[in-house]
């Protein structure tokens, strides 16, 4: 009797099982399909992206724009039934870009494209008209300290001159072999001989301009050129009292060869800054409440700030974007999710993902329950890449969760389980050293590294909107997933090998402290 009982008894079990995990797939198929449906007819990303990066624009942290931002999102989750917050993190040094223009007025007249860059000192209303000089190559460091006086009152050029302002593929497309291997040699001779230029003064990059405008230059000329593609990169200006603009390669070239040639090239600058002083800095957090485990949480991730050389379309707009659109789909067609969905938009990602670091450090109750993190950053391609980070059981969990996503978005992903650990450079990491498996959805290129990351080029007519969408319903998915999975995801993570140098084993990244003040000095 007691074998037969067993009998009849693990057969009922097993036909419940069944029946549970059939209505669960049919349920799934329900939600996803309309998700599927929701993103592809009402999608709002192309409203999104209008009001937030041509609209608002950069959003630099410690700036009025980045704050606006912030009050942006949170009126806009509101108006989905989203409970939404703009949470302090830190302080920041507050300061908001006015017209830069520059000119050239000898030897001849032409208007330059530039820009001043982050942060940057102004020219206090007035413009400034000065020779434009070139840093020297000299034999020392006390050459150098007898031709530092004579800068004062004037421009001075500090960036190298390019040997060609073509992009690669020009030259892999159209020079002879040989001509394009002689092109690469001299850029690699060239890029040395101003390391070594440097060196020879004791300076570096970051030092030079300080010591300029200590000995009374007016201003600082660089070009950071993005080889290959003619786009400038654009970050921030380490001079305290003078402006420091950047400028195309051409104009840069142009005013270069003119120095280097006795024209005395002249220029006129008007460059306008305010200093707001210290001012609050803001995360924007949005949530859909959990039914059966509200304090079990599954985070959407995007940092919010940009650099204000463009507009921060896809560095991080499309990025925020998805995590947007994912919410508001979700809030349509899943409004009452098992755990609570959370979406953080994080501030100053590009000073050192100081915004998540310290939402990671204030609310240790929300990491410790934390399910999963889904983060995307890099650009505005369609997602071609999911580590596991070294979670040991990402695959199990993280192959369910893909498992109802459409084919058309499921086969251009790349998995690689269980993956190495850290996260890099994006807020997902933030999470990962706190234990917390999160995970980064990489996108296809798109040139994103040197067209539009960190350039005056990251426009809003650079994001791929069907790709972007792809990417919401991907997110959406995963999150709903994640969400009514009966189990929670496993923290195992690999044990890592030793380094052979050394000898010592190597270690998870650790939880630092974020920056929660930052450019006052």
């Amino acid at each position: 009797m007691r074998n037969k009982g067993f009998v009849v008894i693990t057969t009922v079990c097993v036909s419940l099982q069944f029946l549970c995990s059939n209505s669960f797939a049919q349920t799934t198929d329900a939600v996803v399909n309309r998700i599927v449906k929701e993103a592809t007819d009402n999608s709002q990303l192309e409203r999104l992206a209008y009001e937030l990066v041509d609209s608002i624009g950069p959003r630099l942290v410690g700036t009025p724009k980045m704050k606006q931002a912030n009050d942006w999102a949170v009126e806009k989750y509101k108006n989905w039934g989203i409970t939404a917050r703009n949470e302090k993190w830190g302080e920041w040094r507050g300061w908001d870009r006015g017209i830069t223009h520059i000119d050239m007025v000898h030897p001849r007249v032409r208007t330059l494209e530039g820009m001043m860059l982050a942060w940057s000192p102004g020219t206090n209303g007035k413009t400034v008209t000065a020779e434009a000089v070139v840093f020297p190559d000299l034999d020392d460091s006390l050459a150098y300290a007898r031709w530092l006086p004579t800068v004062k009152g004037k421009f001075v050029l500090v960036s190298q001159l390019q040997s060609t302002g073509r992009p690669d593929y020009n030259w892999e497309e159209f020079a002879t072999k040989e001509s394009f291997e002689k092109m690469k040699k001299e850029r690699t001779e060239q890029t040395a001989a101003w390391s070594n230029r440097l060196r020879k003064a004791g300076y570096t990059a970051r030092t030079l301009p300080t010591a300029l405008e200590n000995a009374g230059a007016v201003g600082i000329i660089s070009s950071y050129w993005s080889r290959g593609f003619g786009v400038n990169k654009i970050f921030s200006a380490y001079t305290k009292k003078v402006p420091t603009v950047d400028i195309s390669l051409e104009d840069y070239g142009t005013l270069y060869r003119l120095a280097e040639n006795g024209a005395k090239p002249r220029i006129s600058l008007r460059a306008d800054a305010k200093e707001l002083g210290v001012v609050p800095t803001f995360n924007t957090i949005a949530e859909i409440r959990g039914t059966e485990k509200p304090d079990e949480y599954v985070i959407l991730s995007a940092h919010f700030d940009s650099w204000d050389g463009a507009t921060g379309a896809t560095d991080n707009g499309t990025g925020t974007l998805v995590m947007m659109e994912a919410m508001r789909i979700l809030k349509q067609v899943y409004p009452n999710p098992k755990r609570t969905i959370l979406v953080g938009h994080w501030g100053s990602e590009e000073q050192g993902l100081n915004g998540s670091r310290a939402f990671v450090a204030d609310h240790p109750e929300i990491v410790n329950n934390t399910q999963a993190v889904f983060n995307q950053d890099n650009g505005t391609g369609r997602v071609a890449d999911i580590s596991g980070q070294g979670f040991l059981h990402a695959y199990d969990f993280v192959s369910r969760w893909l498992a109802p996503v459409p084919d058309t978005i499921k086969q251009h992903i790349k998995t690689n389980f269980p993956g190495s650990p850290g996260g890099g450079g994006s807020d997902h990491a933030s999470f990962v050293a706190a234990g917390v498996p999160a995970f980064m959805l990489s996108s296809l290129s798109w040139s994103y590294g040197n067209y539009t990351w960190h350039t005056n080029r990251d426009t809003y007519d650079k994001i791929v909107f069907d790709d972007v969408r792809s990417n919401a319903i991907l997110t959406a998915i995963l999150a709903y997933m994640a969400s009514e999975d009966p189990n929670k995801a496993q923290r195992d993570r690999v044990i890592l090998p030793t380094n052979r140098r050394t000898g010592q084993q190597l270690q998870w990244p650790a939880v630092r402290q974020p920056t929660r003040k930052g450019g006052m000095d």
